[in-house]
C-alpha cells in the first residue's frame, strides 16, 4: 500500500518476532486466548507490553483509557490493530475518513489531535522516508487511545445531558468490544458504527445543508413582521422565497418571478408542515419567522440535535411511548413499526415538561384529580376566597389538610381535568399522560398549556394499545370505564417503556427534514455548551 512503511513493518517485525514469540508461545501453550480472541485477524505484528506501559506513563494517560488500552491488546494477544505487514489496516482508512467526517461536519475541533493529524497525513501521503519502529508503535497506540476518545464524543455524545435537563439514560458502548468489532470489519464500515437510523439520516441532511451553504445560493430574507402574501399576489420577496424553497426541496420548479403561484401555494403548506406551523398556504408572520433563519442556523439546530441523538439509547423491542415534546405529538410503535400517532398538550414555559424516561404501569379510568400543591396554593385558594362555593362548581372535594395546605381533588366527571382516563408512571416529577375535557386545544399549532403532564389526543385508542394483550379490556368496555363516575385502576402485565424527549429537528417518515421552535430554550443553553470551543 505504501512502500516505505511496508519496509520498516517488514523490517520491525524482524526485530520483534524474536523478543515477543518466546511469550506469545508461551502463552498460547498456557491455554489464556479465548474463543473470542481466536476470531480476531491477526497480523504477525506484536507489541511489547513493558512498550504500552511506557506509553502510559509517558502521555499520563487517565485509569480509565489506560485500562482500555491495556485490555484491548491483552484480548488480542498485544498484536498490532492498525497496521498489517503492507501497512496501513483497511479499517484504519475507512475509520480516518470517519474521523475527519465528524471533526468537519461537527465544526468540533476537540477531537482533533495534531501529533496524530500529522502522523496520519504523512503515512497517508508517503512523506516519511523510512518510519522508525518506534514511529511505529507510538502511531498504532496512539490510534487506539484515540478511537477511545472518539468512540466516546461520536457515539454517546459530547456532552453529559444531565446538565442540559436531559434525564433519560445516556447510551452505553463497550469501547474495547467496539474497536475490535472494527478490526474484523470488512469493506464499508457504514453500518458498523454504532447509532440509530435517525441519527443517520440527520447526519445526510447536514451534509446537504452544508453544500447548500458553500454553493452561496441561499439567499437571506428580511421581509418583515407584517409581510401577508397569498396565493395569486406579487412581491418581490417570493423570487427569493422560490430560491431558498427549491434549494430545500419543497420547490421543484426553475420558476423565480415575483407572483405566488399555483406551485408555489404546494411549496408553502409543505414548508409549513416541515415546521409545523397552520398549514395554511399563506406566507405570513410565521412563515416569514422560519424563513428569516440563516442556513448557519438551521446547521446549528441539526448539530444540537444530532448530539441529542448520540446520547439517546432506546430499546426498539415491544411497545414504546416516544413524546416529542418540540413537535407537540406521542409516537405509538410496536417493535420498528409506528403504529399510530397523536397530537398532544405540553408543559408552559413557566411549567416545562421534563424529560425523562420511564415505563407506563397503570391505566386509570375515571380518574381522580390529586391537585398538587402548588396549584392549591397559587390558584385554588384564592378562588376559594373569592367564591365559597367554589369547590362544590368545579366538582371538587376537600379530603384534609397536609402541612398547613387543604388536600383537595376533582371527583371524575366530564369536566375533570385529566379527563376520562390516565397513564401511570409513577416518577419524581409528578408527570404522566392523560386525556382532557379541553379538546380545542389540539387545533393549536403551539400547544404549551399544561403544568407539565401531557395531554392526549386519542386516550381511547392509546388504552387500547397498551391493553390489547388484556382480552377482556376491548374497546366497548374501555369506552364503558372511561364514561364511569367511579375510579377504576387496571395494572399493565407488562410495563411499556415511554421516552419524554426534546428533538426540535429530524428526518420524518417521509425523508423530509423538520424543524421545531425551541419552545424551553434547551437548544440555546446546549449550543452555548457545544460550540464553546469557537470562542477561544
Amino acid at each position: 500500500m505504501i512502500k516505505n512503511i511496508s519496509i520498516s513493518i517488514v523490517i520491525f517485525f524482524l526485530f520483534v518476532n524474536c523478543n515477543q514469540s518466546d511469550a506469545n508461545n508461551k502463552k498460547k501453550e498456557t491455554g489464556n486466548i479465548s474463543s473470542a480472541e481466536l476470531d480476531i485477524q491477526f497480523t504477525r505484528l506484536s507489541l511489547d507490553s513493558s512498550f504500552i506501559e511506557n506509553y502510559i506513563q509517558k502521555h499520563q494517560i487517565s485509569a480509565d483509557a489506560a485500562k482500555k488500552i491495556r485490555d484491548f491488546y491483552s484480548n488480542r494477544d498485544f498484536q498490532y490493530a492498525w497496521f498489517t505487514e503492507d501497512g496501513l489496516a483497511e479499517h484504519t482508512l475507512a475509520f480516518w475518513n470517519l474521523h475527519e467526517q465528524y471533526v468537519n461536519l461537527g465544526q468540533d475541533s476537540s477531537l482533533f489531535d495534531q501529533d496524530l493529524h500529522k502522523r496520519m497525513t504523512d503515512l497517508l501521503e508517503d512523506e516519511i522516508a523510512s518510519p522508525s519502529p518506534e514511529y511505529i508503535s507510538e502511531t498504532e497506540v496512539l490510534l487506539t487511545e484515540h478511537f477511545f476518545d472518539f468512540s466516546r464524543y461520536a457515539y454517546t455524545g459530547k456532552i453529559d445531558p444531565e446538565k442540559m435537563q436531559w434525564h433519560i439514560p445516556r447510551r452505553k458502548i463497550d469501547a474495547v468490544k467496539l474497536l475490535d468489532s472494527l478490526t474484523k470489519t470488512k469493506g464499508s464500515i457504514e453500518n458498523w458504527e454504532p447509532v440509530n437510523e435517525s441519527y443517520t439520516l440527520l447526519q445526510n441532511q447536514l451534509t446537504r445543508l452544508y453544500d447548500i451553504e458553500k454553493a452561496g445560493n441561499w439567499k437571506n430574507i428580511k421581509a418583515g413582521e407584517k409581510t401577508v402574501i397569498r396565493k395569486g399576489d406579487s412581491a418581490a420577496v417570493v423570487a427569493d422565497i422560490k430560491n431558498n424553497f427549491y434549494l430545500a426541496g419543497d420547490f421543484n420548479s426553475t420558476d423565480r418571478s415575483p407572483k405566488y403561484t399555483a406551485e408555489l401555494y404546494n411549496a408553502v403548506i409543505e414548508f409549513q408542515r416541515r415546521h409545523g406551523l397552520e398549514e395554511d398556504g399563506v406566507i405570513g408572520p410565521a412563515v416569514m419567522r422560519e424563513i428569516d433563519v440563516p442556513i448557519e442556523k438551521r446547521i446549528e439546530q441539526v448539530l444540537i440535535n444530532m448530539e441529542r441523538m448520540r446520547w439517546l439509547q432506546m430499546n426498539k423491542e415491544g411497545k414504546r411511548i416516544v413524546v416529542n415534546v418540540p413537535e407537540y405529538r406521542v409516537h405509538i410503535y410496536n417493535n420498528e413499526k409506528e403504529v399510530f400517532d397523536m397530537a398532544i398538550v405540553v408543559g408552559k414555559a413557566a411549567t416545562k415538561t421534563v424529560i425523562f424516561s420511564d415505563e407506563v404501569k397503570h391505566v386509570v379510568f375515571a380518574p381522580y384529580w390529586n391537585i398538587p400543591r402548588s396549584i392549591i396554593r397559587n390558584e385554588i385558594l384564592p378562588a376559594m376566597r373569592k367564591n365559597s362555593n367554589y369547590l362544590a362548581r368545579n366538582n371538587m372535594e376537600q379530603t384534609g389538610y397536609s402541612n398547613g395546605l387543604p388536600v383537595i381533588r376533582q371527583k371524575p366527571g366530564p369536566n375533570n381535568a385529566l379527563g376520562r382516563v390516565k397513564f401511570l408512571f409513577p416518577n419524581r416529577y409528578s408527570i404522566y399522560l392523560h386525556d382532557t375535557p379541553a379538546k380545542t386545544l389540539f387545533k393549536r399549532t403551539k400547544r404549551t398549556f399544561s403544568h407539565g403532564c401531557i395531554r392526549v389526543e386519542k386516550p381511547l385508542e392509546l388504552a387500547a394499545f397498551l391493553l390489547q394483550e388484556s382480552p377482556q379490556w376491548d374497546r366497548q368496555k374501555i369506552s364503558t370505564a372511561m364514561q364511569s363516575t367511579r375510579e377504576k385502576w387496571v395494572n399493565l402485565d407488562k410495563p411499556v417503556p415511554v421516552y419524554i424527549t426534546y428533538f426540535t429537528s429530524w428526518v420524518d417518515k417521509n425523508g423530509k427534514l423538520n424543524f421545531r421552535e425551541d419552545i424551553y430554550g434547551h437548544d440555546d443553553r446546549l449550543a452555548k455548551r457545544l460550540f464553546q470551543h469557537e470562542n477561544h
